[in-house]
């Protein structure tokens, strides 16, 4: 059976099942998407974006789907230990595709804030979903749009500014085994809605954990409006394991004056997909996107970045680097398109890649298209291995050289992780990353799900 077939199949065998499990907001435009999905089909590596993942292979197993919304027993405030030290963060858990909602009491959020179940809140979400994240655009939101039946709203009203953290635990949990259904390998498809108003503030971080030794395929839609002169902060870190495949696609809008500021964190996966699309609508805007990936074995990560500058005077700044060791490989293909009349346009797009062994792999292809004469734009791409006058000069000075080696890993990364605002967790990156090239990194410490 083809990669599609299978899922054409579900969706008609079980498409009440899916209506009366799902809000209305959400399943309105569930038949549009399933026939964009029908008709695109999983892109090929012929597809340019698609080019370095083939996503065919990726969906051609057969998983699990929660489709009927079993409750899947577990307590992330027992489970979860992986919270970052000093970081005072409202706390909250999405359970593969299921906002969580047993919640323990937490800090007071400003008045008008939202934070909870798109089903919830039907004339929000139905305002704002899928405006952004266009089904007949893309194979695999149209797949995610026509399977995912909950996902998190967060409401930010008029010049609110929420002060302290949102932190959203994705963990990844499959049925026990002695289940009635039990099923051993799932696939959760996540949706999460971010709506800032006008001079709205927040900062968001989402950590991806998986809870067991289990095959898991997590497709994953961020769509994200930010409002003028709102500034959203946006941290997704991965630590999950070698039989992870996490796809996903973020989409992003900003008004006039607005700022972003979009971090992606690799640091223990399978095979990754990060998809960002981000368009400035409004003028004097500016965003900055980093990505830091950590990879070894035969893990793979692709990045996949397309902004649009639509209108003058914005700015935008791209960071991303990648340490690769042993057979793993890495991709990054960043696109930043100019409009007509984007005038005073700054952009500047950056890729460094480490790769530690000689089968490592690094594939980058950073791309400018430009039709405005007033900009000031530029893009770079290095690949190479360590310095080995630098990994000399150490060892002549008594540092054995996996010690040289993991020095000098740790500063070409860190340059990345400087640049994260959030101070306690930028310090708790540089002793997880520094963890990971010592080879010690293999959980998080104190959680209790790993064990």
């Amino acid at each position: 059976m083809s990669s599609e077939k299978q899922y054409i199949e579900l969706y008609e065998q079980a498409r009440e099942m899916i209506f009366s499990h799902a809000p209305e907001s959400m399943n309105v435009v569930r038949d549009q998407a399933f026939e964009d999905f029908r008709k695109q089909g999983f892109p090929s590596k012929k597809v340019e974006r698609y080019k370095y993942t083939d996503m065919q292979k990726l969906f051609e197993p057969d998983y699990g789907v929660n489709l009927s919304r079993l409750q899947i027993p577990v307590d992330p405030y027992e489970a979860f230990r992986c919270d970052v030290p000093n970081l005072s963060t409202s706390l909250y858990f999405v359970v593969n595709d299921m906002f969580y909602h047993d919640e323990k009491p937490k800090g007071h959020l400003p008045e008008g804030v939202i934070i909870g179940s798109m089903r919830d809140y039907p004339e929000l979400v139905s305002k704002y979903y899928t405006k952004l994240a266009k089904t007949s655009e893309d194979a695999i939101t149209a797949l995610n749009t026509m399977l995912a039946q909950d996902g998190m709203l967060v409401y930010v009203p008029r010049n609110v500014k929420v002060d302290r953290a949102i932190q959203v635990i994705n963990i990844l949990k499959g049925t026990p085994q002695n289940a009635q259904r039990a099923v051993p390998d799932l696939m959760v498809n996540r949706r999460v809605l971010i709506v800032l108003e006008e001079g709205a503030e927040i900062k968001m971080l989402f950590c991806d954990h998986a809870a067991d030794d289990k095959n898991f395929l997590a497709t994953q839609v961020i769509e994200a409006y930010v409002g003028e002169n709102a500034s959203l902060d946006l941290y997704c870190m991965e630590e999950t394991h070698h039989k992870n495949v996490r796809v996903s696609n973020v989409y992003i809008d900003q008004q006039a004056n607005s700022r972003v500021n979009h971090n992606v964190i690799t640091l223990h996966n399978g095979i990754t997909r990060n998809k960002l699309d981000l368009t400035f609508s409004g003028e004097g805007a500016e965003c900055q996107c980093y990505g830091c990936v950590i990879a070894d074995k035969q893990q793979h990560v692709d990045n996949n970045t397309l902004i649009v500058h639509k209108v003058p005077h914005c700015t935008s700044q791209e960071l991303y680097k990648y340490v690769l060791d042993d057979k793993s490989t890495g991709a990054f293909a960043g696109r930043v398109l100019v409009e007509h009349g984007a005038q005073k346009t700054s952009s500047q797009m950056t890729n460094q890649n480490l790769t530690a062994t000689k089968e490592a792999r690094m594939y980058t292809q950073p791309m400018l298209e430009i039709y405005a004469d007033d900009v000031k734009c530029a893009h770079g791409s290095t690949v190479g291995q360590l310095n080995d006058a630098a990994l000399f000069y150490m060892r002549q000075r008594g540092i054995s050289l996996q010690e040289a080696k993991v020095l000098l890993q740790n500063a070409f990364i860190n340059e990345v992780i400087d640049h994260m605002q959030l101070e306690p967790l930028r310090d708790r990156l540089h002793y997880l990353v520094e963890k990971r090239f010592r080879g010690e990194l293999n959980k998080c410490s104190g959680c209790k799900l790993c064990k």
